[in-house]
């Protein structure tokens, strides 16, 4: 019975002691980024125009602003009379041409057979094999024109040429477009975020940073973190362009503001879990253990500064120093 109320009592001084180390938090200063607000907008990585590999009249529209399509995906069909046309004309002659091959090939059967018996001449069997030569390379000649115009009507289904959205469709049904003029243009599913940061933080702005996003912006709770994916080396007006991969930025609206924090440098200071600090009448407090005792010290807050290990960090400008325990109010 002792050996029991004895284990008991151990398992409960773990437990205090685990839930007194999940309710404490040592001070330590670390490097803060001093974050600056940018805007930036939500952009697909790539887009694709859907262009007409032939020319003529825009026959079908198959897809409207918004649609999703798949990569391969028949967007619009182009016709072209000239070409229907054409392949009527080429069907005549093959019809023409078979004809002909069918009678050069019963002249040279009939001249193997009398040159075999020795009634005509030798030249007369040449003649007879160059004729059904001849007819034989024409038909296949008009073979092979009427396989391009065939591949040239095949391509009047404009491709999607990625999976994506439709961005715009610049034409309608009926209209007439050219050989390489786009039918659509589509934005691929990667939507990235597009910073435009000024031409001061060039230096500091780097790949595989940080950033943060006030989660409202995207319809969320909380602050949302990405990653600068590039930094382009050309500036713009003054300003660097970097792309930033962002988890959940959606994938219909192109084009939209959002407010986004990079950094802009770093320092020295203080971040603690803003449940550490405590609101009295207006003064700030945190809770210090000081041996056995726990008091309470006036701090002064700066601002958030939520990062993806402390959601909720709060910069303290004063009245903590490194190595102080604070504990859960």
């Amino acid at each position: 019975m002792r050996r029991r109320t004895t284990i008991i009592a151990a398992l409960f001084a773990l437990s205090a002691q685990s839930v007194l180390a999940a309710e404490t938090f040592t001070v330590a200063p670390g490097a803060v980024p001093d974050e600056k607000a940018v805007f930036a907008t939500v952009e697909t990585a790539n887009v694709v125009p859907a262009r007409a590999r032939i020319g003529g009249t825009v026959a079908e529209l198959n897809v409207k602003d918004g649609d999703e399509v798949k990569q391969g995906q028949v967007v619009a069909t182009v016709g072209d009379e000239k070409l229907v046309l054409q392949m009527k004309s080429l069907d005549a002659q093959i019809a023409g041409l078979e004809a002909q091959l069918s009678q050069a090939d019963v002249n040279l059967k009939r001249a193997e057979d009398l040159f075999a018996k020795g009634t005509i001449p030798k030249t007369n069997l040449d003649q007879a094999q160059t004729a059904f030569n001849v007819a034989t390379n024409m038909h296949r000649s008009k073979i092979a024109e009427r396989s391009v115009v065939e591949q040239q009507l095949a391509e009047g289904k404009v491709l999607a040429p990625t999976a994506g959205r439709v961005l715009t469709v610049p034409v309608t049904a009926g209209a007439v477009v050219l050989p390489g003029e786009p039918v659509a243009t589509i934005a691929e599913k990667n939507f990235v975020l597009r910073l435009r940061v000024p031409e001061r933080h060039a230096t500091t702005l780097k790949t595989g940073d940080t950033v943060r996003i006030d989660g409202a912006e995207l319809g969320a709770n909380g602050a949302k973190f990405g990653t600068i994916q590039l930094v382009y080396p050309q500036i713009q007006d003054g300003r660097v362009v970097a792309d930033a991969k962002v988890a959940g930025l959606g994938d219909y609206f192109v084009g939209e503001r959002i407010r986004v924090w990079v950094s802009a440098g770093k320092r020295e200071s203080i971040v603690v879990p803003a449940s550490f600090i405590i609101t009295r009448f207006g003064v700030d407090y945190a809770r210090l253990r000081k041996g056995a005792e726990v008091i309470d010290v006036p701090v002064q807050r700066g601002r958030l500064q939520p990062r993806p290990d402390m959601p909720d960090a709060l910069e303290i400008l004063s009245g903590l120093n490194a190595g102080d325990v604070l504990v859960l109010p």
